[in-house]
């Protein structure tokens, strides 16, 4: 076996001492001589040292990443055609029909106008017919009395004419 001895002295350090004394410039490790993950850093008053250091994560990369196609986005470009070729029937549909349906909108009116005519016509030859017959020349009061006994008890009436 082969024993290595070591003498340590120490000696005091003088006050005005930094407490870190940077190495002489003449004592520079070689690269081999430095472990993985050391490097010489520069400190913030300047001074150049080893230290541990974070390595640096690779940049990744810059690869196009394929990304799947949302569902809504399948769902809408599958019913488009379907939506636009009924508003297309619809269209078709409404031009073979527009003659028949201006021509009910006509008969519509029509109806419209005979039932207005009806209302005020019917009575005003109702009147005129009955001044030319001679049978408005008086009025006729009918009164009618209808009473009966019970909830569902027969009903029994009388009709005067005066």
């Amino acid at each position: 076996m082969h024993e290595t001895t070591y003498e340590i002295t120490t000696q005091p350090r003088p006050a005005d001492y930094p407490a870190y004394l940077p190495a002489p410039e003449g004592l520079v490790m070689l690269p081999s001589e430095i472990p993985p993950g050391v490097q010489m850093v520069t400190l913030p008053g300047g001074i150049r040292t080893l230290a541990y250091t974070q390595p640096t994560a690779p940049a990744a990369p810059l690869v196009p990443v394929v990304q799947p196609i949302p569902a809504w986005a399948k769902t809408t470009a599958l019913l488009t055609p379907t939506i636009g070729g009924g508003i297309a029937a619809a269209g078709i549909g409404l031009s073979y029909a527009a003659p028949g349906l201006i021509a009910m909108s006509q008969a519509l009116w029509s109806a419209v106008a005979l039932i207005a005519a009806a209302a005020i016509g019917v009575p005003v030859l109702l009147r005129l017919g009955r001044a030319a017959t001679g049978a408005g020349g008086g009025t006729t009061h009918i009164t009618q009395n209808i009473t009966a006994s019970g909830m569902f008890g027969k009903a029994h009436g009388t009709i005067n004419y005066r």
